[in-house]
């Protein structure tokens, strides 16, 4: 049975009211989702510093566990829309942790810049926030975004798939999948005022 399929039928069962799917569903997601987090942990070096992938994944899942407590998601889509919010929401807490005012990392210098320097600087042309708070509000912007453009975005921006195999995963053409992240692009630069993933 693939991944897609088991999850569809865990699903059914967890909206049918059997408990014992959540768990099954809790380890699948850490198979499916071992990348992710491996991906999205990419984007925050400074958090990357502190945190490895396993640690990141384990505390999403505990997050998802709780949230499936509650939500019954429709379907796949909807499944990893609400396991990929979940290790994007670890990660801002993480770097709130290390990179407040109070935090290790903010107040660790190992890198040159003398302490205080919370955040190590991004290359500008990276399309990437540079401070927690640039960071934190991408990623927040990324969780208001509709289902459909926050489903690309996780696939493209976070993931690294290509505009064709995000087209693959989400079963639709891949004009759709263009379609979308320009949507999702356009939201997110208002959202932060002009800025936006590149």
């Amino acid at each position: 049975m693939g991944q897609d399929t088991e999850a569809r039928d865990l699903l059914d069962r967890l909206r049918a009211g059997d408990g014992s799917a959540r768990d099954r569903l809790i380890a699948l997601a850490q198979s499916r989702f071992v990348a992710l987090a491996r991906a999205m942990l990419r984007r925050y070096p400074h958090v990357r510093r502190w945190e490895q992938t396993d640690d990141l994944l384990q505390a999403a899942l505990l997050r998802l566990h709780r949230s499936l407590a509650e939500v019954r998601p429709e379907g796949v889509p909807h499944f990893d829309n609400l396991a990929a919010s979940q290790i994007r929401r670890e990660l801002i807490d993480l770097a709130r942790h290390y990179y407040g005012p109070e935090g290790l990392g903010a107040n660790h210098h190992t890198d040159g810049d003398g302490p205080g320097s919370a955040l190590a600087k991004v290359p500008e042309s990276s399309g990437r926030p540079e401070s927690l708070e640039e960071w934190a509000a991408f990623h927040e912007a990324v969780e208001h975004l509709p289902e459909e453009e926050r489903g690309v975005v996780d696939l493209l921006w976070y993931r690294g798939l290509t505009h064709s195999q995000a087209a693959e995963a989400l079963g639709v053409a891949m004009k759709t999948v263009q379609r979308r992240w320009a949507s999702a692009r356009l939201m997110i630069r208002d959202a932060l005022g002009g800025e936006g993933p590149t």
